[in-house]
């Protein structure tokens, strides 16, 4: 099963009721059980000014991204002031804590997995403490995160990969070049740059999260996998095949792909093409992805119905 839809953000002009763990703050589930998810549950959010999410914990797996605006996050102690293309993982179990000390409304994307758990379930999935969140005496603890610093794990930041004759140039002297490995590594392939987000490298055990660039004629071919995915497109405009369907995405439009789902993208339009994409649950060592080409050729040659 799959879906495509586009973020309506008219849903910020009317926020959740203010309560004692929560206040301006608007949240807009866009892939969940609706969708056709089982694992992922992927969610837009933002907050008016002076708005927060009081000191909590939860039995899943989060990871959010931030659109626009600055936001404040407390997490297990460390605060964080976040800005546009920073990211964060909040691993189960940790204390967290969200505002807007500014004065201009944030936004952000977020998933998760497990799913949250209904109303309804009979048990609970989320906890609170602490009443009402002291937005000015958070904000003030609040610093912009030392990235690099390798004591630094939950959060990150980046904004996407720029042109690949750019990003893959090696102009600065081999000696004293600043260290970069897997874990700072883009993978580019077919007009393709990758680059992991929120993965086991963070600490991560349930989810991944990624941005993925398009040059101008790259291409994913048709392929499926043994997990869940989900694409909130940032930039550009993409000729996604899904399922046999062809849908042309662009900014601000969400796609999910159940398992199973083939896919394939491929950038026809003359300028390129960004995204956020998401896995839920973390794909296997070996054989994430099936392509599907390659089987329908087998099947030929085994004279059978390539279909």
């Amino acid at each position: 099963m799959h879906h495509v839809g586009t973020v309506d953000w008219s849903f910020t002009d009317h926020p959740v009721p203010a309560s004692a763990t929560s206040s301006g703050l608007s949240r807009l589930r866009i892939v969940g059980p609706d969708e056709g998810a089982v694992h992922t549950e992927a969610a837009v959010g933002a907050f008016a000014p002076g708005g927060w999410l009081g000191r909590h914990i939860h039995s899943f797996e989060e990871a959010l991204y931030v659109l626009a605006g600055e936001l404040t996050l407390d997490i297990d102690g460390h605060v964080h002031r976040l800005v546009p293309g920073d990211y964060a993982h909040i691993a189960i179990g940790t204390w967290h804590a969200l505002a807007n000390a500014g004065g201009e409304p944030v936004r952000w994307f977020s998933v998760n997995t497990p799913q949250r758990l209904d109303p309804a379930a009979g048990r609970r999935d989320t906890f609170f403490r602490d009443g009402p969140l002291d937005v000015p005496t958070l904000a003030a603890l609040a610093v912009r995160p030392a990235f690099g610093d390798p004591s630094v794990r939950s959060v990150g930041h980046y904004d996407g990969t720029p042109p690949q004759a750019e990003a893959l140039r090696v102009a600065d002297p081999a000696r004293g070049r600043a260290p970069a490995g897997m874990d700072s590594a883009i993978l580019a392939y077919s007009g393709i740059s990758v680059k992991m987000l929120v993965d086991r490298s963070i600490g991560a055990d349930l989810l991944t999260v990624f941005t993925v660039d398009y040059e101008e004629n790259g291409a994913a071919q048709i392929h499926d996998h043994p997990f869940e995915e989900t694409y909130f497109f940032l930039d550009g405009e993409i000729e996604g095949v899904i399922d046999g369907q062809t849908h042309t995405l662009r900014a601000g439009d969400i796609l999910f792909a159940g398992v199973g789902v083939t896919h394939g993208f491929f950038n026809t339009s003359p300028g390129r093409v960004r995204w956020i994409e998401t896995q839920a649950p973390q794909p296997p060592a070996r054989h994430a992805y099936r392509w599907a080409d390659q089987w329908q050729r087998l099947a030929r040659a085994e004279g059978g119905d390539p279909r």
